[in-house]
């Protein structure tokens, strides 16, 4: 029987020659981290090898991600679909092992990290989700919902701010099931960290709420098992377990230097350290014995068994709450959805008062909330500003998660990393709320969103120049280009309710992706949409007005208006003025340029004909990336410098985005 030395060493002898043979990456993680992973998954973890999607499963997520030889391993070893030649692969094209974790790609990755802290964040919310989730299914006997999520965290990931934000939050909502294991080797890239990084971690996280279990000897696996007991007993609180590590331990002269950190020790220091470490195995070569002290197939099965049991009997007293859990847990609608839509489409296309859009879209939350209880919504301290405060939300608190609703506190960007945690999970549908400029804050969790391809939805309000007096520095003008960079994001940025509801549904209904909901603060005028809208609007763009003789026109008569969100209204009120003076004119209102976009190109071009050249579009920020539909020979009307604190009417005017500037600068198209 191989003692737990060996079983680690399995470990960091995979780190040790992946890394070498690629001749790239970070062997020092997994071979400080090693004696850790070994208790934590062969004693504690609850996870079937089979099936990595079992619902139940404990969450793992190694936030510090450039140890991602460290996850290969245990993936490996414990029978995942994840055989030697991947990891013979590491770092290589098209290999499931790729240089830090990616969800989607290897079975077993529970979440793509690798920007430090984020893993971190990404685990609050697995966290959250299971106890939200435990408290609406969970009944008396019935522990359907029943799991941890352990995090394995580095310095750095502590050092990064979003820890505080996410940390801060897990402790105020008393969140028991998280264990972070603290990675405290006090060494990153350049070297050791007391020269900028002095903190008294397990004061901090006992400030936050946490119970910290410190000085616990990372290589002692006593130590480490009395930890997570500690950390299994806990009611009421998060737990941080500070484990004293030796970075790269067993290679003789580089452990506890930075030279182990990124970089393959080399030929010689593996030699050593395989003397060192008693492991007289050729590279990438696990003896059966070691094999067989890892294999977690028969017990993952057998543990996922006794939850399907539970599960039937749950079902056959609980059989409309067993069937809400597997349809949330399946990621689909409910049957009515289609219906529900249908009829919020058909009341806000004949909407006639002017509103905010944000306001529209808590008129669509307060329709649509009561009806899907996976959505799970939340803002960043700007709830009435938001307007995500639907009617029936019900926000969680300590302890208490009976509700729907987060407040994030003044988090932008651990709130999008937890609502990232959150879509992870399953079962619960986020979305959260910040002003369009402060994703700038959140925007790597944005980017990571899209990278992992989750249905997370974030509600940005305040689009604009339009905010008016709050100014420049509340006032996006980039961040619509910017975030429209993102691949996989879609960006919609409707024009009044009846794009808004659009909107909404194609967002919850996205599954492939996240979204992003560009909001008004300012009134805007409803326009006049027909039956075709109802379909042609999901399609991204389409045509909204034209003037009678736009197709019969001529190519050199004919002009086109593109805008988005509050400048539709501007450029219908001047393609009327246009039409009056006998101008050829289209209006295209393109809520969400990635969909449409993604359509296929007889759509496009029916709604942007190829051979009308003479284009403008509108828009109320950076006008550079709207040259992608008018081309050299067109023109845009935008705003390409920051804003002024005015009331908005008064700043649309200083900065040139009236109707009066539409028609002139239309005008010269046409004369050209």
């Amino acid at each position: 029987m191989p003692t737990r030395f060996q079983l680690a060493n399995a470990i960091r002898a995979l780190a040790m020659d992946a890394v070498q043979k690629a001749n790239s990456g970070h062997p020092g993680m997994p071979m400080g981290m090693a004696d850790i992973a070994e208790v934590l998954w062969n004693d504690y973890l609850s996870h079937n090898p089979a099936n990595p999607q079992w619902v139940n499963r404990d969450r793992f997520v190694v936030s510090n991600g450039h140890g991602s030889m460290l996850l290969y391993a245990l993936l490996h070893l414990t029978g995942y679909d994840l055989p030697m030649e991947e990891l013979q692969q590491f770092r290589q094209l098209h290999s499931k092992t790729p240089g830090h974790p990616e969800h989607g790609l290897t079975p077993g990755v529970e979440t793509t990290t690798g920007p430090l802290g984020q893993g971190l964040a990404n685990a609050v919310g697995m966290a959250l989700a299971e106890a939200v989730l435990a408290r609406q299914f969970n009944r008396e006997g019935f522990p359907i919902v029943d799991h941890w999520t352990y995090v394995f965290a580095g310095d750095g990931c502590l050092m990064e701010g979003i820890s505080h934000e996410a940390c801060s939050l897990a402790g105020t909502l008393g969140l028991n099931k998280l264990v972070v294991f603290y990675d405290d080797n006090n060494i990153s890239i350049d070297g050791e960290v007391h020269g900028w990084f002095r903190d008294d971690t397990p004061a901090r996280f006992e400030a936050y709420g946490w119970q910290v279990v410190r000085n616990v000897d990372g290589h002692n696996p006593s130590e480490i098992k009395r930890a997570i007991e500690t950390a299994r007993a806990s009611a009421d609180r998060p737990t941080l377990i500070c484990c004293k590590t030796i970075i790269g331990f067993g290679a003789p002269t580089l452990q506890g230097k930075e030279k182990c950190h990124g970089a393959p020790l080399g030929e010689a220091e593996i030699a050593r350290a395989r003397a060192q470490l008693e492991w007289p195995y050729a590279p990438f070569e696990i003896p059966s014995e070691i094999r067989s002290g890892w294999d977690a197939r028969a017990a993952g099965a057998a543990r996922e068994q006794r939850w399907l049991a539970l599960l039937r009997d749950y079902a056959a007293a609980y059989p409309a709450e067993a069937a809400e859990f597997e349809r949330r847990m399946k990621g689909e609608l409910p049957a009515d959805w289609p219906a529900q839509v249908a009829a919020l489409l058909a009341e806000t296309r004949t909407a006639d008062t002017p509103v905010a859009t944000r306001k529209a879209s808590k008129n669509v939350l307060d329709r649509l909330a009561p009806r899907l209880p996976e959505l799970f919504g939340g803002s960043a301290d700007l709830s009435e500003s938001n307007c995500t405060d639907f009617k029936q939300h019900q926000a969680i608190g300590y302890r208490s998660f009976a509700g729907n609703y987060v407040h994030y506190g003044v988090r932008e960007f651990g709130m999008a990393a937890i609502m990232n945690g959150i879509a992870l999970h399953g079962g619960l549908i986020p979305f959260g709320g910040t002003f369009l400029v402060f994703s700038d804050y959140a925007r790597n969790a944005l980017r990571m969103a899209a990278l992992m391809k989750q249905r997370a939805i974030f509600v940005l309000t305040h689009d604009s120049i339009g905010l008016g007096e709050d100014g420049p520095t509340h006032q996006a003008v980039e961040h619509l280009a910017s975030l429209r960079l993102i691949p996989g994001m879609h960006v919609w940025r409707p024009a009044d309710p009846f794009e808004t509801a659009i909107a909404w549904a194609a967002a919850i209904e996205r599954k492939d992706g996240p979204s992003v909901l560009a909001l008004s603060r300012q009134n805007l005028q409803p326009q006049a949409h027909d039956e075709a809208h109802m379909h042609d609007a999901r399609r991204g763009g389409y045509v909204l007005w034209q003037s009678e003789d736009f197709l019969q026109a001529p190519a050199a008569r004919a002009l086109i208006l593109i805008a988005t969100g509050s400048e539709v209204q501007l450029a219908f009120a001047a393609a009327q003025r246009l039409a009056a003076a006998g101008r050829c004119v289209r209006v295209v209102s393109m809520p969400c340029v990635e969909v449409f976009l993604a359509q296929d190109a007889a759509y496009r071009e029916s709604v942007l004909p190829p051979q009308l050249r003479r284009r403008l579009a509108v828009e109320a920020g950076v006008s550079a990336y709207w040259r992608l539909f008018v081309g050299l020979d067109g023109d845009v009307v935008g705003v390409d410098r920051f804003g002024e604190s005015a009331p908005a009417q008064a700043v649309f005017e200083y900065l040139g985005v009236t109707v009066d500037a539409i028609v002139a600068r239309a005008e010269k198209l046409l004369a050209a």
